[in-house]
């Protein structure tokens, strides 16, 4: 008898755990796919403020004037007009070293950049990797005001260096950090009084509300951010790039609509006087945050426009990021340029 109460009684607990956990599982992926259904605006293409990440090969010797000449038609009549080439790392503690050491080939490609697309502006991009604990080796510590003012310093060298803007990346970037904050509160004036433009690139925005906080507690490393931390982030830079990959979805339609759900919080987040770029993901790496099979321009490109169409149709100061030049394919440039860009466009 009493053996029969356990065994009922545990057959009641596993329909219990059964739903606490796979019905917010159902649900969630219910909603993302209805994100994914629908058709787009017609309007939401490129707006001509396209940016495409390019890595340090550009600038360390590696590319000769073929490899430009083959970027000129690689995205000539596209809708990218800006490139963030790999200038940094930067050191852990903010410094950058001579340009001789760490971009060697900057001047020459800016030059030949001009030569070859004069409406297209080059951007030196640095970043880091950021370690919160006092003291601790292998990254940089924005809790530190003098790594600040170093970065600030490594951004003026760039500009001097004939850069037309500074791109910054760091991660992880925990959500609603003051320290990150305060950089930007002084490499936005240092940058701008060059003449220069600063840009960001930002991780994905909470997809339900305080989740950051949650993988904060497990992981020790929130992957998310906060909507109301990214509008901050948005008002202190002139471009603002939200990461919209390693996801770790399976399929191209719960990616797809988990992008459409991104870009409609960041809508909402950006005022109209940054632009807003979200992230494509031209590289294929398969393992447990990335599923290249489902991770694809079309289903990122859908997802956007579809995010777009369903929050402001309309808006200028929006574009897409591509990532990154030395694992693009031609599957990868068709995606975007019959989904997004201009070619193919009657």
């Amino acid at each position: 008898m009493a053996r029969r109460r356990w065994r009922r009684a545990g057959k009641w607990t596993a329909w219990a755990l059964a739903v606490l956990v796979v019905l917010p599982v159902t649900l969630a992926v219910t909603a993302l796919r209805a994100q994914y259904a629908g058709a787009a605006a017609p309007e939401t293409t490129t707006r001509g403020r396209d940016a495409f990440w390019l890595g340090h090969a550009w600038v360390d010797g590696r590319r000769d004037a073929s490899d430009v000449a083959a970027l000129r038609r690689r995205i000539e009549g596209t809708g990218i007009r800006d490139l963030y080439v790999h200038a940094g790392p930067l050191e852990h503690d903010g410094t950058l070293p001579p340009a001789r050491k760490a971009y060697p080939r900057a001047r020459w490609l800016i030059a030949a950049v001009h030569r070859e697309l004069p409406s297209v502006r080059v951007h030196a991009w640095l970043g880091d990797r950021l370690v919160y604990e006092k003291g601790k080796r292998g990254g940089l510590r924005l809790a530190d005001a003098s790594a600040r003012a170093a970065i600030v310093a490594s951004a003026r060298q760039v500009l001097s260096d004939g850069f037309a803007g500074v791109h910054l990346d760091v991660e992880p970037l925990h959500s609603d950090n003051p320290d990150y904050l305060r950089l930007l509160d002084r490499l936005g004036p240092a940058v701008h009084d060059r003449g220069g433009i600063l840009s960001v690139a930002v991780h994905q925005i909470d997809p339900l509300p305080d989740l950051h906080k949650v993988t904060g507690a497990v992981t020790g490393h929130p992957k998310w951010i906060s909507q109301r931390f990214f509008g901050q982030v948005a008002r202190r830079v002139d471009q603002i790039a939200l990461m919209s990959y390693d996801t770790a979805l399976p399929t191209e339609g719960l990616y797809g609509g988990y992008v459409a759900q991104q870009t409609r919080l960041a809508l909402e987040a950006t005022g109209p006087g940054t632009d807003l770029l979200m992230g494509l993901p031209f590289f294929h790496t398969d393992d447990m945050g990335h599923h290249a099979s489902a991770e694809t321009v079309r289903a990122a490109v859908r997802g956007i426009r579809l995010g777009l169409s369903r929050e402001d149709p309309g808006r200028r100061r929006f574009g897409t990021a591509l990532y990154v030049d030395f694992t693009a394919t031609d599957e990868d440039w068709v995606a975007y340029e019959s989904g997004w860009g201009r070619r193919g466009r009657p």
